[in-house]
């Protein structure tokens, strides 16, 4: 897929590693680069803590798919309820991702065969992050890397009605397969998915239940930006994304119901960010670290200097 058409990109919080991470990333998957790196100014230390010059933000792409990385210290941590499918076309593949991503990790499910895939694994990297690496057959890929979200605890049994909302708020949205748990000796779980397909802006997108006893709910550590060109499309997403029990929360991040984070960015705020100017690039900065949802209108006010 084309990352220029990617409407939706993961976001990933680390404490201060978010640079070595993504050359990780990078290093590990072929059609992968490092993109724009954002640094910290003098602005806006009392909030984020960076030394001027250190990365704030790290955008790159792997696969194909971009992802941005972001310093943000060290209170959120990764955690398996999402994690991202990396589909492979030969089992070697597999092997030499795996080889990369499990130095200094920890596998959640060891490499592999499996009923699913003949060759596959689940890997926490040495940063927390999760992996599935998957050796994908004769299946299409029509996407290499795939967010999968794992709905376990309080929010277990909702990955069907996460599908619906999600699928009723972004545009070229479509449900895929599902497969569902049997009958078993829990016929509660019946209902439950154990693996269903979706796509968000024609991005793929992946869902289950996981375990109703866990304990590692969804939390900010990864949030999913979303890039909007006018103030209308940012106020349509906060809303619908923070309906019926969500929260909203500072610069641009929110929670939905079932507790995935989001941001919603204006795209004209990454140009603000870029300006060779440092004394724009510190009006913007000291105006956006003070909103909830992006008002485009006073972040255009801040960069002009009236």
């Amino acid at each position: 897929m084309s990352t220029t058409k990617q409407k939706i990109t993961p976001s990933l919080w680390f404490d201060r590693e978010a640079e070595e991470a993504a050359k990780l990333y990078v290093s590990a998957v072929s059609d992968s680069k490092i993109g724009t790196t954002t640094r910290a100014g003098k602005a806006g230390f009392d909030v984020h803590g960076l030394s001027e010059g250190t990365a704030m933000s790290v955008e790159f792409v792997v696969g194909g798919f971009k992802f941005v990385a972001i310093n943000g210290g060290p209170l959120f941590k990764f955690s398996p309820s999402i994690s991202f499918l990396v589909a492979c076309k030969t089992k070697q593949e597999v092997d030499a991702i795996w080889e990369k991503l499990s130095q200094g990790g920890t596998p959640l499910m060891g490499l592999g065969d499996y009923a699913f895939s003949g060759r596959y694994g689940w890997i926490q990297d040495r940063y927390g992050l999760s992996w599935q690496v998957m050796f994908a057959g004769d299946r299409e890929i029509r996407q290499k890397i795939t967010p999968t979200l794992m709905f376990v605890g309080q929010q277990w049994g909702k990955a069907e009605a996460a599908i619906q909302t999600y699928a009723s708020v972004f545009h070229n949205s479509a449900t895929g397969s599902i497969l569902r748990y049997g009958e078993g000796n829990e016929p509660e779980k019946a209902v439950t998915i154990q693996h269903a397909a979706f796509t968000l802006e024609n991005q793929q997108f992946a869902a289950m239940d996981g375990d109703r006893e866990a304990s590692f709910p969804f939390n900010e550590a990864i949030s999913f930006v979303v890039q909007c060109q006018t103030q209308k499309e940012i106020d349509y997403y906060w809303q619908k994304l923070t309906a019926d029990g969500g929260h909203e929360s500072m610069c641009g991040w929110l929670k939905d119901k079932f507790g995935v984070s989001w941001q919603i960015v204006p795209t004209v705020l990454s140009e603000m960010l870029r300006d060779s100017s440092s004394e724009k690039v510190a009006r913007v900065t000291n105006a956006f670290l003070k909103m909830k949802k992006f008002d485009i209108a006073e972040l255009k006010k801040a960069y002009s200097g009236k």
